[in-house]
Order: structure tokens, then C-alpha cells, then sequence
């Protein structure tokens, strides 16, 4: 179905991957959608351009026009991530105009705003949510110092209609077997979790992050052994 109404201005959108893929939401061919902006500062970011502020966004009319051509490409969904999707001022418009395109959407967090997450969460198809780390290092890695609002995310999601997962990107050198156990605490109960692996970047925010090594495939399985049981589904990506 094509939109209805025609929108004027600027959307918090900053760019998007010039080709649908079913790597971001399994399972649908998607397109990938960055919101640029966060309000976590994690040392391993793999998007630091995003990071450190707002860029100038898209158009509706330029995302009007995107969206014809991943149309043509059997696109069926939208991923809206960042950047922090959730500081969008447009987020619950931006959502709509995807359903008006017929499309399923996906929505990426890290989980520090659970008031803008339970006010969309009805209106999204399937989520996911980082969880860095346990509550007690959380600042460490990310320097975001309110805590329990993760734990508040995770109940929405715990609670919510809405299919979910949470996911943790592995660093071998931080997240020990108890940093595991604290995660495996906090996470307890949830539907979905997700150990992918860390990938070393040059554009790291921390420099030292950029000389750590790849997360293993063995490492990877070992955290899945243990964090069995700590959700319905344990899985492992890009190992």
C-alpha cells in the first residue's frame, strides 16, 4: 500500500544501505535505516559518525522515493537503527510511514529510554535490544550511568506482545564467565538472546579497542553453554 499522506521537511533519518538485506531482520528482506545520534558512548562503537551527533536527515520526499526503489527489490521490511532510534522526535511517524508502505518493521536499541520503548512497542513487529553489559559495568563500557533503565527495558520487553531479542556483542578481554552470570541474572526470563562477535575496527571510539582480537568461535560457544537457560532461545552470530 503507498502513503496517503504527503509529508513536508526533514526526517531524523541520516542514511540507509543502498541494498535490502535478511542478515538485520530474519527472516524478511529489509532495509536498513540509520538514525544518527546517541546518548551512549561505548568505547567499541562500530558507527562512531553516528555517535557523537545529529546529522542533517533525510527528506520524507528522498524517503519516499528510497523506498520505491528497495520496493522493486522485494524489500517486505524496514530496520530503523543508529545512532539511538528511540531519541528520534519523529520515531512514531517514522514507524507509520513504513507501515503505510506495507512493510514489517524492526526497531534496533541499546534500551535506555523504556517510556519511548513501551509507547511504540504495539506498533513494531520484532525488536532488539543490546545489553552491553552487567548492570554493575555498564558504565564502564558505555558511560551511561542510568542502569536501571536497561532493567526497566528489558521488563517492557519481557511483558510486551512484541517478539524480541537481546543481544550482547562479545568482548572476550570484558565479558568473563561473571560478567556472563551478571547478564545471564539480568536477562533472566527473556524470550531471545544473542552472543554475537566483537569485530575490531580502526574507527573505534577507544583506541585500545581497535587492537583487541575477533571473538572466537570457541569463546562464542563457551558463553552460550553458559548462559543456557537464561532465556527460551540461546543463540550465536557471526561465528
Amino acid at each position: 500500500m503507498r502513503p496517503s499522506v504527503v509529508r513536508e521537511g526533514e526526517t531524523s533519518l541520516y542514511a540507509f544501505r543502498s541494498q535490502p538485506t535478511m542478515v538485520d531482520f530474519p527472516g524478511r528482506m529489509a532495509a536498513v535505516f540509520f538514525v544518527s545520534g546517541c546518548n551512549l558512548a561505548c568505547r567499541y562503537c562500530h558507527n562512531p559518525d553516528l555517535l557523537r551527533r545529529h546529522q542533517q536527515g533525510l527528506s520524507w520526499a528522498r524517503l519516499e522515493t528510497a523506498c520505491e526503489r528497495f520496493r522493486e527489490d522485494w524489500t517486505e521490511a524496514a530496520v530503523i537503527t543508529g545512532g539511538e532510534p528511540t531519541l528520534a522526535r519523529d520515531l512514531p511517524e517514522l514507524i507509520a510511514f513504513f507501515r503505510d508502505q506495507g512493510w514489517s518493521v524492526k526497531l534496533d536499541t541499546n534500551g535506555s529510554r523504556p517510556d519511548v520503548l513501551a509507547a511504540c512497542l504495539a506498533d513494531v513487529d520484532y525488536v532488539a535490544m543490546d545489553v552491553k553489559a552487567g548492570l554493575d559495568r555498564y558504565e564502564d563500557l558505555t558511560g551511561f550511568g542510568h542502569v536501571e533503565r536497561i532493567r526497566e527495558s528489558i521488563t517492557v520487553l519481557r511483558d510486551g506482545p512484541t517478539d524480541y531479542e537481546l543481544r550482547t556483542t562479545l568482548i572476550a578481554s570484558f565479558h568473563d564467565d561473571d560478567q556472563l552470570r551478571d547478564i545471564a541474572e539480568l536477562i533472566h526470563g527473556a524470550r531471545r538472546y544473542v552472543l554475537q562477535a566483537f569485530v575490531p575496527q580502526d574507527g573505534m571510539p577507544d583506541p585500545a579497542y581497535r587492537e583487541l582480537p575477533r571473538t572466537s568461535t570457541d569463546r562464542l560457544h563457551e558463553a552460550a553453554a553458559l548462559m543456557a537457560g537464561c532465556a527460551d532461545e540461546v543463540l550465536v552470530r557471526g561465528d
